[in-house]
């Protein structure tokens, strides 16, 4: 066991979500015969789930601060319906109607953060007005009818990798390409990591232990290459989960690397005490509300991409589905803990869980009911770890 650790690098109940999300994938393989581990099935699953894990992303800075957003699904909605309408009735270019779109994502997020940071308006509260705000704008201004989107846009939403190069390799040579980067990035910070371990002395790293780890995570990286390069002709890794890869690095950045989120662990942590030691609360909450309406119209931008069309029910109850991949990837409902990389786990779940019950001809009313099961499962575990002294699944 103690050596297991050493390979895993840490504590093992912080993998139990990892551990829940491959057992899902593996039950639902065999349950389903075969059809979950599939190219076509996991290239639909990413690009299909991919603007739940960018909401997610968002919402994770949101509730670590000790704050909710209930209105990212109105705004996607909105964001995605006006940069439909002005490319049919203004006839802007599709690039500008995607400026336009992450405006109205930052006009929104400015307007509940200022009611959070300058009139003290609880997150909860202010955002509560804000989805009714935007729900109903969004039916408003549609008229209750879809919009064609601009047709550029599919490629952001549903597009793939580009194919180049020889035809030996077996498989798309762009995501060949990526799964190799992703290999020599991890394995480039591992080994930093090992070296970095060794100055200390106390807490050096065991080297074969390292290895091993190395070759493990290299083999699981290997495997999902084939698995989304291999599928039919014309697919590859889809471009959502491009934008969404490059996300999580920008914002595990953020969070972890800068002294933005530095500050925003502290004010979650103790709003009080972060002020005292020099933190400005006020920015940090509004920066915060602002970037999670920024990344809703991301996730707007990338549904309508996808469906082609902008319709006035697009965005609804998406907020639910976001909070809980952040719930059940170890956030603490108090705020102050949780990490973009278990956040994304919990989205993970969320979208295998729906993907596997679709697969199994579950309708949409039980699937609901398991998730919510899920959920309350997942938080109740966090919870009782945390009563007992233990790693949080998400802990910093």
């Amino acid at each position: 066991m103690k050596y297991i650790k050493q390979v895993l690098g840490g504590d093992l109940r912080q993998y139990t979500m990892v551990v829940a999300l491959a057992a899902l994938i593996i039950i639902f393989n065999i349950i389903s015969g075969g059809r979950m581990l599939t190219s076509s099935n996991f290239q639909n699953l990413l690009s299909g789930n991919a603007y739940v894990l960018v909401l997610a992303l968002g919402m994770l800075m949101v509730i670590v601060i000790g704050q909710i957003d209930l209105a990212v699904g109105s705004v996607a909605g909105f964001a995605g319906m006006v940069m439909a309408l002005s490319y049919r009735d203004l006839h802007l270019p599709w690039y500008l109607t995607v400026i336009v779109a992450l405006l109205i994502g930052l006009a929104a997020g400015a307007l509940h953060g200022f009611f959070l940071s300058q009139l003290g308006i609880p997150g909860f509260i202010t955002t509560l007005g804000g989805m009714m705000i935007f729900r109903g704008g969004v039916i408003w201004i549609s008229k209750s009818i879809s919009v064609a989107a601009p047709p550029e846009l599919k490629w952001f939403g549903a597009g793939y990798l580009p194919e180049w190069g020889p035809k030996f390799t077996g498989m798309n040579n762009s995501t060949l390409l990526l799964g190799i980067i992703a290999i020599v990035i991890y394995i480039v910070v591992q080994l930093r990591k090992y070296k970095a371990s060794a100055i200390g002395s106390s807490s050096k790293e065991n080297l074969v232990a390292v290895i091993i780890r190395i070759i493990l995570v290299s083999a699981l990286i290997s495997y999902f290459t084939w698995l989304f390069g291999s599928g039919r002709e014309g697919t590859s890794f889809p471009i959502p989960g491009l934008i969404l890869l490059i996300l999580i690095i920008v914002y595990h950045t953020i969070t972890q690397k800068t002294t933005f989120g530095r500050h925003i662990y502290a004010v979650g942590g103790n709003k009080s005490a972060a002020a005292l030691s020099g933190v400005n609360v006020k920015k940090v909450y509004f920066l915060t509300m602002m970037n999670m309406s920024f990344l809703a119209a991301v996730a707007g931008i990338l549904f309508v991409g996808r469906s082609t069309a902008a319709g006035p029910a697009d965005g609804t109850s998406w907020e639910m589905d976001a909070i809980a991949s952040v719930f059940i990837g170890g956030a603490a409902v108090s705020g102050g803990v949780g990490t973009i990389l278990a956040t994304m786990v919990g989205g993970l779940v969320m979208a295998v869980l729906n993907n596997g019950l679709m697969l199994m001809g579950v309708g949409a009313d039980k699937t609901q009911v398991i998730k919510g099961c899920v959920l309350l499962l997942a938080v109740a575990f966090d919870v009782y770890n945390k009563k007992n002294g233990r790693t949080s699944a998400s802990a910093k």
